[in-house]
């Protein structure tokens, strides 16, 4: 697919629900009492990963729409032992959260997905679940991962070595059926959808500066998510108005989770103009619609406390560089190396391939911005969804276009990318 310049980029849109939460309703949800009605789902390849996985491990997910779910839980201890291995297909979100959620319920699990999640590391969260008591074996640190249940968990205080919501997340979902409350300590804040959602279904949930602690549940009731729009999904429209002048774009009903929104400050501090209207709450998540306006972008310096607000974001960040004034610096984003590809590398070689003067570190980039639109070319997404949307944003700031290979990969996360870019693209 050939992406080409564009002339503006203005108009109006709402994006899909958000990635992180859906997964997490259906999650919740199964191992909930009675149905939980989900409103705003973001159905894409990852999240559908999610209802299958679920189903079966006994859970009955209705689909009443494109963006709508009912989900029959089964309680807190009633999944049932699957026939063969678990499917999660690319979504690391699933493996790892349903590694937690698995660890106490009786039976054998052994969860495994396509290529490029049996590369990602797993040990990360084997080694504080085995900690917990579970019996959980992983290949050489990757998928497949085989967990024998049991219902003898030990709530535990764990620090993360790295900032990571998935680790946080499958240690407290473990600790739903521990013996005791469960600590997580972080390094650094990270997304707290998991902490969210289980407020709403009754655990007790108690936070201090840098930590999070949850008590046994003794059951869970959702009834009704609504599900916001998943910003992630907004970042390269937003980028792409910065990138290109005369742009305007606003997003409606979208996320305003504190801890995933560091790229609009990015972009603010940048030079774009950026404005939030109509903020209120869905459920215990922020929201809002979001105005981006078109600015002369100057360089900033990106540190490692900022990382994990805007993780998704940074390649993203690394194109708003090459335009640019000055140098532009991301650091702490060893992270990204260990994502569907390794986004460090392959950041630097889609921009330079585009004409982008930009060097990879071992944890991130600096980028030199050029005064005039990149040239463009032609860019492989080697099956990374997020390398993909890249390279369509590169195409629209890039004074030839650019033509991806595997520009079908954006099914993962958001498959109506393309047609939505093209409703607010002028040409």
């Amino acid at each position: 697919m050939k992406v080409e310049p564009a002339v503006a980029v203005v108009g109006h849109v709402a994006v899909p629900g958000d990635k992180s939460i859906s997964h997490r309703s259906v999650l919740l949800g199964g191992l909930g009492e009675g149905e939980t009605h989900v409103q705003g789902f973001g159905r894409s390849a990852d999240t559908m990963a999610t209802v299958d996985a679920m189903r079966s491990l006994g859970v009955e997910v209705e689909e009443l729409g494109d963006d709508e779910l009912r989900v029959h839980g089964v309680g807190l201890r009633g999944l049932r032992s699957p026939d063969g291995p678990v499917d999660c297909a690319n979504a690391g979100t699933l493996i790892r959260l349903l590694a937690g959620i698995v660890a106490g319920q009786e039976g054998r699990f052994e969860l495994t997905g396509d290529e490029s999640l049996r590369t990602r590391p797993m040990e990360r969260i084997a080694e504080p679940l085995r900690r917990m008591g579970a019996n959980i074996e992983t290949e050489d640190g990757h998928a497949p991962v085989v967990i024998q249940g049991t219902d003898a968990l030990q709530g535990i205080d764990y620090s993360l070595p790295v900032a990571s919501a998935q680790v946080k997340s499958a240690v407290l979902l473990a600790g739903l059926n521990a013996n005791r409350e469960t600590t997580v300590v972080e390094p650094k804040p990270t997304r707290d959808h998991t902490e969210l959602m289980l407020e709403a279904a009754g655990v007790k949930v108690r936070r201090r500066p840098g930590s999070v602690t949850i008590d046994p549940a003794g059951a869970l009731r959702l009834g009704e998510i609504v599900v916001p729009g998943d910003f992630s999904s907004a970042a390269p429209l937003f980028v792409a108005v910065a990138l290109v002048p005369g742009s305007d774009v606003t997003v409606h009903e979208l996320g305003l989770n504190p801890r995933r929104i560091g790229l609009l400050d990015v972009l603010e501090r940048m030079g774009a103009r950026v404005s939030i209207f109509n903020r209120r709450r869905a459920g215990r998540e922020p929201v809002g619609d979001v105005q981006v306006q078109h600015g002369e972008l100057i360089a900033t310096e990106i540190t490692p406390d900022e990382v994990p607000l805007l993780v998704d974001e940074l390649p993203l960040v690394a194109l708003l560089g090459t335009h640019a004034r000055g140098e532009t610096i991301v650091r702490g984003a060893a992270e990204l190396r260990v994502k569907e590809s390794d986004r460090i590398e392959a950041v630097t070689d889609l921009l330079r391939a585009c004409g982008a003067r930009i060097h990879s570190t071992e944890d991130g980039w600096r980028v030199v911005g050029v005064p005039r639109r990149l040239k463009g070319g032609r860019v492989d997404a080697r099956g990374d969804h997020r390398i993909a949307m890249l390279g369509a944003i590169a195409g629209l700031a890039s004074k030839e276009g650019v033509e991806i290979e595997g520009a079908d990969t954006v099914g993962v996360s958001f498959p109506g990318f393309f047609d939505l870019l093209d409703s607010v693209v002028r040409r």
